[in-house]
């Protein structure tokens, strides 16, 4: 019983019923305060038009005349169905059913409510004092009690509407608990599978559309988000044991040589130099894992400044210029000048750099590479690394962004399969992302990022421009 109080559908239904409670009085508050004030004028126009009545009597016939016609009136009238009381200037009663001038009444003729002694009783009246001529005053009234009955089959009818609101909201109550129990059950059993392990469980989504439906889906979702996350991290770790066992094993294998063999200084620095070389591969595995790690918690986002990502492109092709002419490739930079984003300079560099030393391990020889930034209608902006080489199948496109992911093609290449990953880790910390596509031949990466208001206001103060910056023999 007590869960059953303290459950959130008995409390639903409990500010249901609450809140009708309150509708109701507020409806039936106006709807009162009209039926008394539209009764209370109801009645006194009666009176005064049996008051006009009478006074017209009274000109006709005078005050013997007017004494008769009140006398025959109270001989047949219901008992307290009316109050008629004839009195001369010193309001000595002359005819009508009151044996004395009521006290309180006010000196000025006019209408009023009451208390009146009738009969012996103490009771609330209306009445209307008429001034005649000659001195004469008429008292007609009526007993405010005769109409209780209406007054009571109001309040009952409140009543009976309190009651069927009452047993409404306890029927509602019980119904909303039963499917709001039906549908935390459900939830209990999914949680509970995926307690166990089963990350494949999800709530059941009804086709009602309703807010639980909504949440449902919004679970849902984040179970998604979570069951990757955790293959993710079951994937990468064992990445990362296959990664870093070959060079590991590699630097054992030579510090065991040097400790077996004891070869000459100049071998034994040539050794050396190895294993600095190993342990640098390792490091480079470390620090790259903590780069993404650091761009996933959002670290980053809060040394955000303008960059001209034009300008990056362009010094990345800068740099890697000198490596591209030792291969015989040729670059293509089409540069619009100026456009700005909002992000971390050096994040933003590293993926263009990645990106570019991407092309370049698989373009092949006198291959061909296109960088080009341009911004969108929409104010997004976009950089593309294009390149004529293999590419990468379409079975494989989904998983080149994948940790530590290396395709077939990229068996013999140096790298850990960390590039892409980052590019697109940098891509989500700038609420933008990063997208695979054929180029026929080869591989189009494209960055697409939210631009900067201030990159319109660059570029309308310098002309587009397009550089050309080719790499070849002729250029030698």
């Amino acid at each position: 019983m007590t869960r059953v109080i303290r459950s959130s559908a008995a409390t639903l239904a409990t500010g249901y019923v609450l809140l009708g409670f309150a509708a109701l009085v507020l409806f039936a508050a106006p709807l009162r305060y009209a039926w008394q004030a539209t009764v209370e004028d109801f009645r006194i126009e009666l009176l005064q038009e049996d008051s006009e009545r009478f006074a017209e009597v009274f000109r006709l016939r005078g005050p013997a005349g007017l004494s008769a016609f009140l006398t025959e009136r109270v001989g047949m009238q219901i008992a307290g169905e009316r109050i008629l009381l004839l009195a001369d200037a010193s309001l000595r009663p002359l005819a009508g059913n009151l044996p004395a001038w009521p006290r309180g009444i006010p000196d000025r003729p006019g209408s009023y409510t009451l208390p009146v002694n009738i009969d012996g009783q103490r009771s609330m009246v209306s009445i209307v004092r008429t001034a005649l001529p000659g001195g004469y005053n008429l008292l007609v009234g009526r007993d405010v009690e005769r109409y209780a009955p209406l007054e009571r089959r109001f309040w009952s009818g409140l009543a009976a509407a309190v009651a069927v609101l009452s047993v409404a909201g306890l029927l509602g109550g019980i119904l909303i608990r039963r499917a709001l129990l039906a549908r935390i059950h459900g939830i209990q059993q999914t949680v509970a599978a995926i307690m166990r392990g089963d990350l494949s469980h999800r709530l059941r989504v009804r086709s009602s559309g309703d807010e639980l439906d909504i949440l449902a889906q919004t679970i849902n979702r984040l179970l998604e988000q979570i069951e990757q996350l955790v293959h993710g991290v079951a994937n990468v770790s064992n990445s990362i044991a296959h990664d870093l066992r070959t060079p590991l094993a590699e630097l054992r294998s030579r510090l065991e040589e040097l400790s077996l063999t004891r070869p000459s200084t100049e071998e034994t620095f040539q050794e050396v130099d190895a294993a600095v070389s190993d342990v640098d591969s390792v490091i480079r595995i470390f620090n790259a894992l903590l780069r993404l790690a650091e761009i996933d918690a959002g670290m980053r986002r809060s040394g955000f400044v303008e960059v001209d990502v034009a300008d990056l492109a362009g010094k990345a092709i800068e740099f890697y210029l000198p490596a591209a002419e030792l291969e015989n490739l040729s670059f293509v930079f089409r540069d619009p000048g100026p456009v700005l984003v909002r992000g971390d300079r050096v994040l933003l560099g590293q993926a263009i750099n990645n990106l570019v030393d991407n092309a370049l391990k698989y373009v092949g020889e006198g291959g061909r590479i296109t960088v080009e930034v341009m911004r969108r209608p929409d104010g997004t902006v976009t950089l593309a690394v294009a390149d004529n080489g293999p590419g990468i199948p379409d079975a494989e496109r989904s998983k080149a962004t994948q940790r530590f992911y290396r395709g077939d093609a990229s068996r013999g290449t140096p790298g850990v399969g960390l590039g892409l990953s980052l590019v697109e880790a940098i891509a989500k910390l700038h609420g933008g992302v990063l997208e695979l596509t054929d180029n026929h031949p080869g591989l189009r990466a494209q960055l697409t990022l939210q631009g900067s208001l201030a990159a319109e206001e660059a570029e309308s103060v310098q002309e587009r421009r397009e550089s050309l910056y080719v790499a070849s023999d002729s250029t030698s």
